[in-house]
């Protein structure tokens, strides 16, 4: 049932930034796309690219704020007195740097028995990777290496700014289809008859259709979402050694416990590790552990870009 509620918290925050937008532009009258003649289609189109992406960049720029908020993230400081610590530090650093990447992410830990990790922020120069207790306490070096080295290739591959563009493109069609489908179906002027402006059934029908529209858009970002972990896989693989990223993936599968916070939907699409089942699948950022791993056997072996936490 974890999932479940994991998944029912991602889609009712989201759908509530869009219905709290559409309810506020409604009460300060921001509808200016409804003139004497009914829609004007392209001002509907702008305002909803406009209104539509804010909320999704707005949570893109406190990604990383949030995440340490709700995640109780602790930075991990470089220089710490505690060599298993600043061993997982130096872990990040040495495949970040395999990676490519010139500006080094924070390195966090939060405490959680669940076996997970994610990287969040709003650029590859604001990154954070965080990682739970659980999974420093039971993953080996290779196992946490195969892990770390997902997370930096969801970094390198600028995920974060790639899922809040293609929210932001949901978003904006979720608004637009309400709102012409919802003029549509309450107004009833005839055609000589001047239009004099929406009513509440028009508000209601429209905050009903975004609700429906967001929950179909969700299972296009989840499916995208899950193409892009096996990309992320693959990334691993290529900078830790496939046989680590596998053997993370196998130390996942093993230690599968569905101990999901509430909190850990903020963080959601970004973390290693996902639980989907049944029709929830349609909603999973995450494709299941089994087909990930027998993706990677099926490909090359690959070397390190560069040995891992030395």
């Amino acid at each position: 049932m974890a999932i479940i509620g994991r998944v029912l918290l991602f889609l009712v925050v989201n759908a509530l930034v869009i219905v709290s937008i559409s309810i506020l532009t409604a009460v300060l009258g921001v509808n200016s796309y409804l003139n004497q003649y009914g829609i004007d289609y392209r001002s509907l189109a702008i305002f909803c690219v406009l209104w539509g992406s804010t909320g999704a960049f707005i949570n893109l720029l406190l990604s990383r704020a949030i995440a340490k908020w709700t995640m109780h993230v602790q930075i991990i400081d470089p220089n710490t007195s505690d060599p298993s610590l600043r061993t997982i530090v130096q872990m990040v650093h040495d495949l970040s740097r395999a990676a490519g990447m010139n500006d080094m992410p924070e390195v966090g830990i939060y405490d959680s028995p669940d076996l997970n990790a994610f990287a969040t922020g709003p650029s590859k120069s604001m990154a954070l990777v965080a990682v739970s207790s659980g999974l420093l306490s039971r993953m080996n070096r290779d196992e946490i290496a195969g892990v770390l080295g997902h997370e930096i290739t969801h970094i390198t591959n600028g995920d974060m700014v790639t899922m809040t563009l293609l929210q932001g493109i949901v978003n904006s069609f979720v608004m637009f289809l309400s709102r012409v489908i919802a003029f549509a179906v309450t107004s009833s002027r005839s055609n000589d008859e001047e239009y004099r402006g929406p009513g509440l059934l028009y508000y209601v029908v429209q905050i009903a259709l975004e609700v429906v529209f967001m929950l179909l858009g969700s299972m296009v970002v989840a499916a995208f979402s899950r193409w892009r972990e096996f990309r992320a896989d693959r990334g691993g693989a290529r900078l830790a050694g496939r046989d680590r990223m596998v053997a993370a993936l196998e130390e996942l599968r093993r230690n599968y416990e569905p101990m999901v916070t509430a909190e850990a939907a903020a963080v959601q699409t970004l973390q290693i590790n996902g639980h989907p089942s049944g029709l929830m699948k349609l909603f999973a950022s995450h494709p299941p552990l089994e087909e990930r791993i027998e993706r990677l056997m099926k490909e090359s072996p690959q070397p390190m870009s560069r040995p891992a936490g030395h």
